[in-house]
């Protein structure tokens, strides 16, 4: 049985080998997903100059207002809807999608999906 701190390092390995290959610029900044057990986060970064242009997370108000659990598939796509509202509007329409080294789906899945739909192109 394989525990949960050897996972996550199987994760961190993932995601370094990953990230030696995607990278954000100015022009299509890299957008990066961590998942917690109870949350989900999102950040958009120009790797460039090293700062992060927008963040969303599953503790924001507009996401976690009045539910009793954020760590699931609704919270993780009212997520993606959040970061690319806030990315539209700082003037970013394309990104590149960093997964964090986790699976494509489930709650990584929606927070695409939810980014997709809300006009955000990657």
């Amino acid at each position: 049985m394989i525990k949960r701190e050897d996972k996550n390092v199987l994760r961190k390995r993932r995601h370094l080998r990953v990230r030696k290959r995607v990278s954000g610029t100015a022009e299509r900044p890299r957008l990066n997903v961590f998942r917690s057990l109870k949350h989900i986060y999102a950040q958009i970064i120009d790797d460039e100059t090293g700062t992060t242009l927008v963040a969303a997370s599953s503790l924001d108000d507009a996401v976690g207002e009045g539910k009793k659990s954020c760590g699931n598939k609704e919270s993780a796509r009212q997520v993606g809807e959040l970061i690319a509202r806030k990315a539209l509007e700082k003037g970013i329409s394309e990104v590149v999608f960093d997964r964090g080294g986790y699976l494509y789906h489930g709650r990584i899945r929606e927070l695409a999906e939810g980014a997709r739909e809300a006009g955000l192109k990657f």
